[in-house]
C-alpha cells in the first residue's frame, strides 16, 4: 500500500472517530470544522494519487478510488449535517464500506 493511500485511510479513521461525537462546545465545533478541511485535503491527495497511479493491465488488484471518494463524501455529509442540522432526525445506520481493494478481471487472451 502506498504511503499516500495509508495516510488517507489514517485520516479517514480519525475523521470517523471525531465525527461521531456531539458538538456541545465551540471547541468541538472548531475541531469538526478542521476535520472538514482535512477531508478536503484527503480528497485532493486521493485525486492526485489516482491520476499518478500507473495500473498495469495484468495487475490483479488495484486501489478503489471511487469507493474512497464515496466514503469521504459520506463522512463530510455526516459532519456537515451535525454542525448545521435542518431538524432532529434519526441517524442513517449505513456503514462505510472501508474496503478499497479491487480485483482486476483477467484479460481475455486474443485469438
Amino acid at each position: 500500500m502506498s504511503t499516500t493511500a495509508f495516510r488517507c485511510l489514517l485520516l479517514l479513521s480519525l475523521a470517523i472517530v471525531h465525527g461521531s461525537s456531539y458538538a456541545a462546545s465551540a471547541h468541538e465545533q472548531v475541531q469538526l470544522s478542521l476535520i472538514q478541511q482535512q477531508l478536503d485535503t484527503i480528497e485532493r491527495l486521493a485525486t492526485r494519487a489516482e491520476v499518478g497511479s500507473t495500473s498495469e493491465p495484468n495487475e490483479r488488484y488495484r486501489f478503489d478510488y471511487p469507493q474512497l471518494n464515496q466514503d469521504i463524501q459520506r463522512i463530510r455529509q455526516g459532519v456537515q449535517g451535525y454542525l448545521s442540522p435542518s431538524r432532529a432526525q434519526p441517524r442513517d445506520p449505513t456503514e462505510l464500506v472501508g474496503d478499497y481493494h479491487l480485483d482486476t478481471p483477467p484479460e481475455e487472451p486474443s485469438p
